[in-house]
């Protein structure tokens, strides 16, 4: 069936548009916007939120984080965990907006003004004359005026409708104390441990216990599915090879651009500076112009004394030790009048006195580098590269359309897309429909997968559509050979299984060891041994296990030593005797006031998180579809 569109795909367009254009002038537009093509992925207060809606606000956040940090991976925006917190966000975006639209909370006109007068990044769309540019405005930003100013009425309407609970919060001593504590919290302990690895030479797992294990266990042990497959991919760089240069060109630019590929001249100058700031009285700046005209006398008759003359007399601290010497500059480095002067001197030549801001220049030329201007052919390479990457852009755009027609016109090979477009097919194994930790590039890409893995790609061994995998970098693969997923044999996964069952079986017996050494040493304490004492808390867990320290912090310090069994499963067990509570150092005023502070925060953050739970299910707020698992893909 999707041959014959192919093939027949002009023939079909005519019919569609003679079938559906009637039925618009039938029935109008509306009908076929309203109709039942927009999944519903949220609902608030009985509105739903739009899989387009969903889509269109991560393009808008994903957008905006790849103008702050360019380098972000592009995997980690695209990946389900951080397109759910998007929703997420969608929807308490509207139950907010909905809990402050029925409390009738509204934001003044002034305060509002007062607002967008402190903006600091409104005032760059203002033309000089005060207007405010329209046009700018959207072409930045993407939105109109009117929708940023309800924008951000819904913000400010929301923060009011929050800071009454997270205003209001209030964090007693008491309390404060108790959980600060929970973290400053200290014990002196001694632990003995029971480790399986000292009971495993006791295990016997016979070739009958791991083949039972093995077909009560078979889903543990699934060979996931894999497909070998090809690629094509077309970026910048690709679209760069498509690019005639013109001879011509190249030396126009050449000449156009000579200074940049050359180095400036160079002129090593001296100067005597007599004082004299453009704020001085002009009797001052008089006097001192006269002095400057005295000393210029006395180097005109004997330059050689030039230096001399400057460590007796110039006002330079940074040059008039040595002797005036301002080593090499080239134009741009020092003030205009300075400037002029110094690139209107011959090797050896002393200025007369010129005035700048900083007051009265005797200036010497010493020395001059001339301006060195690479040949053409020398630069060529580096000219015709920016060239080429001043139009890429323009050329992406036009092979990124030339890629996608190509692509699925022939739907059985990437062959032809490669020739027209100058790309190497590229291959790869073992592929798998997540990326595997350290995965980069296009096979980091969930959508290019998701798109490898599609039924109609693994069936037919077809292209995939052309994939957008970052900016300005589009992909498109085919699936060579494909492996589902199937159980793995006894024979390669025996090993495995012998060394989880020993593992199993010790940590029992270690823990039965354990308990028994627990109950020997409550009855009598004699005999009882234990490692080094030292003192843990959640902070300072010295090498400990967690559930170590949690179980030392929670016996009972009334009935001190006292000891108490751990479970650490597969680690084995540990009879821990807690011997006594350390005191915590006091801690300064000033740490004090900021952990009260930090406690108080975390009082409000959780307050408002809870009135945020009340409103959700106040306006029966629900999210549609399931909730990833928890875990992002690898950043490359």
């Amino acid at each position: 069936m999707f041959d014959f569109f192919r093939k027949y795909n002009k023939i079909v367009m005519i019919f569609l548009f003679l079938l559906i254009i009637p039925s618009f002038v039938l029935f109008g537009v509306e009908r076929y916007q309203g109709s039942g093509g927009e999944v519903k992925v949220a609902r608030v207060d009985g509105q739903n939120i739009t899989r387009p809606e969903w889509d269109a606000q991560h393009r808008l956040e994903t957008d905006r984080i790849r103008q702050q940090s360019p380098n972000v991976d592009p995997t980690l925006l695209e990946s389900d965990v951080m397109r759910y917190a998007t929703l997420e966000r969608m929807v308490r975006d509207r139950v907010l907006a909905a809990a402050a639209a029925k409390s009738n909370v509204t934001i003044s006109e002034e305060r509002l003004s007062r607002i967008f007068a402190q903006d600091t990044g409104l005032a760059a769309f203002r033309t000089p004359d005060g207007k405010f540019d329209r046009e700018s405005f959207q072409r930045v930003t993407g939105r109109t005026p009117e929708q940023y100013e309800a924008s951000m009425r819904a913000e400010l309407a929301t923060q009011q409708m929050l800071l009454g609970v997270t205003g209001t919060a209030f964090t007693p001593p008491a309390l404060a104390a108790a959980t600060i504590n929970a973290f400053y919290d200290r014990r002196e302990i001694q632990v003995a441990r029971f480790s399986p690895e000292s009971f495993a030479s006791k295990v016997t797992v016979s070739d009958a216990d791991v083949e039972a294990y093995y077909k009560a266990h078979t889903a543990q042990f699934q060979a996931p599915e894999q497909a070998s497959i090809e690629y094509l991919v077309l970026d910048l760089e690709a679209a760069k090879k498509n690019i005639s240069v013109n001879e011509a060109d190249l030396k126009t630019y050449y000449e156009q651009n000579t200074a940049r590929f050359g180095t400036k001249e160079e002129r090593r100058a001296s100067h005597i500076l007599i004082t004299a700031p453009a704020s001085a009285p002009a009797a001052d700046r008089a006097k001192a112009k006269a002095k400057a005209e005295q000393l210029l006398a006395e180097v005109k008759k004997a330059p050689a004394t030039f230096a001399d003359v400057a460590r007796k007399n110039s006002q330079d601290p940074g040059s008039a030790e040595k002797g005036g010497d301002l080593d090499f500059v080239t134009r741009g480095a020092m003030v205009k009048p300075f400037e002029d002067a110094l690139f209107a001197l011959k090797k050896g030549d002393i200025s007369d006195v010129v005035e700048t801001e900083f007051g009265y220049h005797i200036i010497r030329l010493a020395d001059i580098k001339p301006a060195v201007v690479p040949p053409f052919e020398q630069v060529r390479a580096t000219i015709e590269n920016e060239v080429r990457s001043q139009q890429a852009t323009q050329e992406f755009a036009k092979a990124a359309e030339t890629f996608t027609d190509a692509v699925y016109q022939q739907p059985d090979s990437l062959k032809p897309a490669a020739e027209k477009l100058r790309l190497t097919i590229q291959t790869a194994s073992n592929v798998s429909r997540t990326p595997p930790p350290g995965a980069a590039g296009v096979l980091a890409n969930r959508n290019f997968l998701n798109a490898l893995f599609a039924a109609d790609s693994l069936d037919r061994k077809q292209n995939t559509e052309a994939i957008e995998v970052g900016s300005n970098q589009l992909a498109a693969g085919r699936v060579t050979q494909y492996t589902p997923a199937h159980p793995m044999p006894l024979a390669e996964v025996k090993d495995k299984i012998r060394a989880q069952l020993i593992t199993e079986r010790a940590a029992v017996m270690a823990k039965a060891e354990g308990e028994a050494k627990l109950a020997a040493w409550t009855a009598k304490a004699d005999g009882a041994t234990f490692g080094a004492p030292v003192t843990v808390s959640r902070r300072e867990a010295q090498a400990q296990p967690l559930a170590v320290i949690d179980a030392a912090l929670r016996a009972d310090a009334s009935k001190l030593p006292a000891l108490v069994g751990v479970d650490l499963g597969t680690q084995g067990y540990a009879v821990v005797r807690v011997t006594k509570v350390v005191p915590r150092t006091p801690s300064a005023l000033e740490q004090t006031q900021q952990e009260n502070a930090q406690v108080g925060q975390s009082v409000a953050a959780a307050e408002e998180v809870a009135y945020y739970n009340l409103l959700k299910e106040r306006f029966k707020a629900e999210i549609l579809v399931p909730k990833p698992a928890e875990t992002l893909p690898m950043a490359r």
